[in-house]
């Protein structure tokens, strides 16, 4: 639990001492003015086709680091399980030569060879693999030290970390720049932002954002969302409102915080390492005492696909929003595979 703990921060951007990243405004959502009349509407006009930039490419990682790539690469090693996944969506599965040994998704990547795990990055099993290009994750995703020796052997390290949902899709595109797949990737991304701003506007348009707290873990200590943090942004845009830790670095939450936020809804992001509503309800009080325990709203979830930033980020939206919102009914092309908690 406490490993799966650590990785979980380390992707949702939980521990402390990261390097700003820019802030991105997100979605609009769609306007409910009056239409405008035909004779005063501009003739559309077609959006030009995302091209891929030139190689040798330099670009800027989320850590501020300039990476130069000299040319379109054919063997990359991903380090994160969020690329991972990314690289396989965008069409590139068949140039990666290696990853981590908590990669599970898609089935592909559990036979790549493995050359990192909780612990670090095994350089020397990295390097035999002749990587034209790493992608490792920011903020402790990565031990730095390693990340610095890669460099230091010639090979182009591009560093992802996603604060926000906004900078989930910017990351996606990044990935796609330096992968030789950026037009796959700017439209994959612009169908992840229209169907998450459609699961927003339906969840907004309830009238009613519960408090919320979405549960990471629960022993030793209570851990949830840091404000401002991915997981609140998650929790915003599902429609509900985000009970946070009070701390924008410690995803520790205090009981006494959390009483008197008193949540109306639990999110069990923990339900994947064994936790039920039942065991909520066993813990006594205070915790009986909470709007959500005493009405049943604790429910459970899928943590994997709400937090890994990733190209399943909209099926992790949807999930959670119909666990705020059980009643909630979504337009089928924003439902995607989402079902209901149970």
């Amino acid at each position: 639990m406490a490993l799966a703990l650590a990785l979980a921060l380390a992707l949702a951007g939980c521990s402390a001492g990261a390097s700003p990243t820019p802030s991105r405004t997100p979605p609009s959502s769609p306007t409910t003015g009056p239409l405008a009349s035909p004779t005063a509407s501009p003739s559309p006009t077609a959006s030009p086709a995302p091209t891929q930039p030139a190689f040798p490419l330099s670009l800027t990682d989320d850590e501020g680091t300039s990476v130069t790539v000299p040319a379109e690469p054919q063997r990359i090693v991903s380090l994160q399980p969020a690329t991972t996944e990314t690289l396989y969506a965008l069409g590139g599965g068949a140039r990666l030569v290696g990853d981590t040994d908590f990669d599970d998704y898609p089935a592909a990547a559990k036979a790549l060879p493995h050359v990192a795990s909780y612990q670090g990055v095994s350089i020397e099993q990295l390097v035999a693999l002749q990587p034209d290009l790493v992608v490792a994750g920011g903020n402790g995703g990565n031990p730095a030290a390693d990340i610095a020796k890669i460099r230091s052997l010639g090979i182009p390290v591009v560093v992802v970390y996603a604060a926000t949902v906004e900078q989930v899709l910017a990351d996606i595109r990044l990935v796609g720049e330096a992968s030789g797949l950026y037009p796959a990737a700017v439209t994959m991304t612009a169908a992840m932002e229209a169907r998450m701003a459609t699961i927003s506007a339906a969840a907004g348009a309830l009238g009613n954002r519960p408090r919320t707290f979405y549960e990471i873990d629960h022993q030793p200590d209570i851990y949830g969302p840091a404000d401002d943090s991915f997981v609140a942004d998650m929790v915003t845009r599902a429609g509900g409102q985000a009970i946070t830790t009070g701390s924008s670095t410690s995803y520790t939450m205090p009981l006494e915080r959390l009483v008197a936020a008193d949540p109306e809804v639990i999110v069990l992001g923990d339900a994947d390492y064994g936790t039920t509503p039942d065991q909520v309800s066993a813990r006594g009080a205070p915790w009986t005492a909470m709007t959500a325990v005493k009405q049943g709203a604790v429910r459970p979830v899928d943590d994997i696909i709400i937090t890994r930033p990733g190209p399943r980020l909209a099926d992790g939206l949807a999930a959670l929003a119909l666990a705020i919102h059980p009643d909630l009914v979504l337009p089928p092309a924003a439902a995607g595979s989402a079902s209901p908690t149970p």
